[in-house]
C-alpha cells in the first residue's frame, strides 16, 4: 500500500456561479483557484462540460481550458470531460490540437459519454443525431487516429491536431467506460465525486481487463473526491452546507447557483433527504485536518488510486483556497 504522500492531487472545477455573483466572477475565481492549485503542486486542473445550468459556467470547455492554461505556467489543464456525443471527433481534435500547440505538454483530453445536460438541451446540441452504444467507442478510436501522426493517404487530417498525441482519458460512473479504457489501454477517471456507488467495482473491472498500449503500460486510476476542509470539523460541516444545498437541488431537479452556507442545515432536512445527500457524497472528505487526513487515507486504502481529483464547492473563494491548502498539507 502506497503512503498518502505518494498520491498526486488534482482538481476538477465545475466553475460554479455563486448566488449574488456573475459568470465573469465565476471565471475569474476559476483562474485564481488554478493558480493556487499550481502553487500547491497539484498535478492537473480539469474543467467539466455542462449545458443549460444557471449555476455552472463550464459549457465551452475547450475555451476554458485555454483560458486556464494561458493564465498558469506548469500545471496540466484539461477536460473532465468533453462529452463526446455532443461533438464531432474532428472538431474536438482540432480544438485540443490547437491547445496542445499553444501549451505543449500541458493539455489533457478527458472524454465522457453522458450528455452533461437535460434531454431538451441534448437535442439542441446534437440536432437530429441519435446516439447508439457503439458510437462512443468508435468516436474515441477516431479521435485517437486524428491526434496521432497522419498515415499515408489519410484523407481527413486534423490541422492542428495531427501528431500532437494529446493524452486521452476515459471518464465514467459505470462499468462501460471502465471496460473500454481497459481494452484501449487508456487512463481511467471515475466520477466518484457525484456517483460513487460503482467505484470499487469499476476499478476492479478496469484493472483486471487492462491491456497495455503504446501510451500506457500499466493501469492508471483517478478518483473524484468532494473535499471541504477547514481548521475544524464544525466549520467544515458549516461550509459543506453549500454543497449539501446544491446536491439536494440536483436531486430535486433544481440546478440553481451555489448558495451561501447555512447553520445546522442537515438537521432541518427529512431523513430521506439526508440519506440521499449521503449517497451522493459517499466519497466526500469533509472536516478539519485530522479528519481530512484520515478520510483521504481511507479512500486510498480502498481504491489504491494513483491520483485524487478534488471537487471543492465552497461559497467563499478564499476559504476554497484554504481548503486546498489543508488537503495539500495532509498529503505532504
Amino acid at each position: 500500500m502506497n503512503p498518502l504522500s505518494a498520491i498526486s492531487l488534482s482538481m476538477l472545477d465545475l466553475v460554479a456561479v455563486r448566488e449574488g455573483g456573475s459568470v465573469a466572477d465565476a471565471l475569474a475565481i476559476s483562474l485564481r483557484t488554478a493558480r493556487h492549485a499550481e502553487s500547491l503542486g497539484f498535478k492537473r486542473y480539469w474543467l467539466a462540460e455542462h449545458h443549460n445550468m444557471p449555476g455552472i459556467a463550464s459549457s465551452a470547455t475547450a475555451v476554458l481550458v485555454g483560458y486556464i492554461a494561458g493564465g498558469t505556467q506548469t500545471i496540466r489543464v484539461g477536460s473532465g470531460g468533453v462529452m463526446l456525443p455532443n461533438h464531432a471527433p474532428l472538431v474536438v481534435a482540432e480544438a485540443f490540437g490547437t491547445l496542445a500547440e499553444l501549451y505543449p505538454g500541458r493539455i489533457d483530453l478527458g472524454l465522457g459519454r453522458a450528455p452533461g445536460t437535460d434531454q431538451i438541451t441534448m437535442r439542441a446540441l446534437r440536432r437530429d443525431r441519435v446516439e447508439s452504444e457503439a458510437d462512443f467507442p468508435r468516436d474515441v478510436a477516431e479521435l485517437q487516429q486524428l491526434l496521432a501522426a497522419p498515415e499515408q493517404g489519410q484523407r481527413i487530417v486534423a490541422v492542428p491536431g495531427a501528431g500532437t498525441e494529446v493524452p486521452i482519458w476515459l471518464l465514467g460512473s459505470s462499468l462501460f467506460s471502465a471496460r473500454l479504457a481497459a481494452e484501449r489501454g487508456l487512463p481511467y477517471a471515475f466520477a466518484s465525486h457525484f456517483a460513487p456507488r460503482l467505484l470499487l467495482e469499476a476499478l476492479d473491472v478496469y484493472r483486471r481487463n487492462f491491456r497495455p498500449s503504446a501510451t500506457l503500460k500499466n493501469p492508471y486510476v483517478v478518483i473524484g473526491v468532494p473535499l471541504i476542509a477547514a481548521p475544524s470539523d464544525e466549520e467544515a460541516q458549516f461550509l459543506a452546507s453549500s454543497t449539501y444545498q446544491r446536491v439536494l437541488g440536483i436531486l430535486h431537479g433544481n440546478r440553481g447557483r451555489l448558495p451561501p452556507p447555512v447553520e445546522n442545515y442537515l438537521s432541518q432536512l427529512h431523513p430521506q433527504e439526508r440519506a440521499a445527500i449521503d449517497d451522493f457524497l459517499a466519497a466526500a472528505v469533509i472536516g478539519g485536518p485530522n479528519t481530512v487526513s484520515q478520510g483521504l487515507h481511507a479512500l486510498l486504502q480502498a481504491t489504491v488510486a494513483d491520483e485524487m481529483m478534488l471537487v471543492s464547492d465552497i461559497f467563499d473563494p478564499d476559504l476554497r483556497l484554504r481548503s486546498l491548502e489543508i488537503a495539500a498539507a495532509c498529503v505532504a
